[in-house]
This record gives C-alpha cells, sequence and structure tokens, in this order.
C-alpha cells in the first residue's frame, strides 16, 4: 500500500473510531442501561414503608388463604357492619367491602390506615367507598362503640393481641347481641410459611381464651384451611 493511502486509511479508521465513541451511542458496541422503574408508583399513591405490603403476599396468599372459603364461612353479610381486626393492607377489608353494608378496617399502624384510605379513594368504585370506614386502633383497644358490629373477624393477629381475655372482653362490648366472632390463624405446627412456631397460639387455648371472655357456641374448624384454623363464637 502506497505511504499516501496508508495514512488516508489510518485517518479514516481513527475517525470512525471517534465517532463510535460519541454520547449518542449510536455505533459504541454497548447497549444503554435501562431506567430503573423500580421505584416507579402511581402519582398520588403513598408509598408504604419497606415490607407493609408483604402481608405473605410472596406465598401465593390468595391461593393457600381461600379467602372465598373465609368470607362463605360468613354467611349473608350484605345488611351486616364487619369489624376486621389488624386490617393490614385490607386483603379482607377490601373483598367484604363489595358484600357487606359496611367493613371497618382496623389497625394499630397508621401506615395501614392511610394506605386504605388511599385505596378506598383511588380505587373503590364511588358506590362502595363509603362502605370501608380505616380505622386507627391501639394494641389494647380496637376502638369499637358499643354494639357497632355484627361481626368480628381477626385474621393472622391473634397471636400478637397482648392480655388477649380483657381484649376479646372488649370486642365482646363492640358486638351487637347475636354478633359473632371469628378468629382465622395458623395452625401451631410446621407449616411451608407463617411466622414462628413459638409464637402461634393453640387452637384449645384460643377457645377457652374465648370461652373466659364470655362468649357462647364456641365452635372450631381446622379442615377448610390447609394451615390455619377458624374459631368461631357468639355473644
Amino acid at each position: 500500500m502506497q505511504p499516501l493511502r496508508l495514512l488516508s486509511y489510518l485517518l479514516f479508521s481513527s475517525l470512525i473510531g471517534l465517532i463510535a465513541c460519541q454520547p449518542d451511542g449510536k455505533s459504541s458496541g454497548t447497549l444503554p442501561e435501562p431506567p430503573d422503574t423500580s421505584q416507579v408508583v402511581p402519582p398520588n399513591r403513598p408509598v408504604p414503608s419497606e415490607g407493609i405490603t408483604d402481608d405473605y403476599t410472596n406465598t401465593d396468599r390468595v391461593i393457600w388463604q381461600k379467602p372465598e372459603v373465609v368470607i362463605d364461612q360468613l354467611g349473608d353479610v350484605s345488611n351486616l357492619t364487619i369489624a376486621d381486626i389488624g386490617a393490614g393492607t385490607g386483603f379482607f377489608s377490601l373483598r367484604l367491602a363489595a358484600k357487606a353494608r359496611k367493613v371497618i378496617a382496623i389497625d394499630i399502624e397508621k401506615q395501614f390506615i392511610d394506605y386504605l384510605d388511599s385505596i378506598r379513594v383511588l380505587e373503590l368504585p364511588e358506590a362502595i367507598q363509603s362502605r370501608l370506614e380505616p380505622r386507627l386502633a391501639r394494641p389494647d383497644d380496637a376502638r369499637l362503640n358499643p354494639e357497632e358490629a355484627d361481626i368480628v373477624l381477626i385474621v393472622n393477629t391473634y397471636m400478637y393481641i397482648p392480655n388477649r381475655i380483657e381484649y376479646l372482653k372488649a370486642l365482646k362490648r363492640g358486638l351487637k347481641p347475636g354478633g359473632r366472632l371469628f378468629i382465622i390463624d395458623f395452625k401451631k405446627k410446621r407449616t411451608p410459611f407463617g411466622p414462628a412456631i413459638e409464637l402461634r397460639v393453640p387452637l384449645f387455648t384460643v377457645e377457652e381464651e374465648v370461652e373466659q371472655a364470655g362468649f357462647k357456641w364456641v365452635r372450631s374448624n381446622d379442615t377448610s384451611l390447609d394451615y390455619q384454623y377458624i374459631v368461631i363464637a357468639k355473644k
């Protein structure tokens, strides 16, 4: 190759290399990094703190919790007020709001209450919004008014309640005459997920505590759900 032609070839190659390194990345040989969308949330939606929306969702809760089976146990709720103790992110409260006259979603964590307030306004049909009332409570007080609820539902929460018998007595006052109490919690045995076994309350203990609190007609069902029992009692 002639010296002049060789020099022209080298200059041309260098120019191509410079173009390939330009910020537009058209010929850089590498793909641009995709945008990070992991933190993107819908506008006006509060961002719960880390872990707040876990709620066993990483374990296919809608499958093993069998919400329709639980709701069927409640019977016809179309004209009833339900107090959902430990409502969390509304796994049951939101489902029941479409069926019951009113659902009081009770929790001791304000972040859950704020979350449900937002969901109620942004995602529930307007005709249902007034049926859901998120209510902030205290660990020792569900803040139910006397004879306010027809049904009290406690799911995956009973084991965390301090002074359970006194708490149940207060819930009893919040139930209307003939009102019913439903407690759903994890069996005290090995399960693929759920709280530590030492935290769980055995079924017979729940039955005894419910009776000591003054409830009548205590019945149990430990077959409808694979990993949980259901305790039903009346005021």
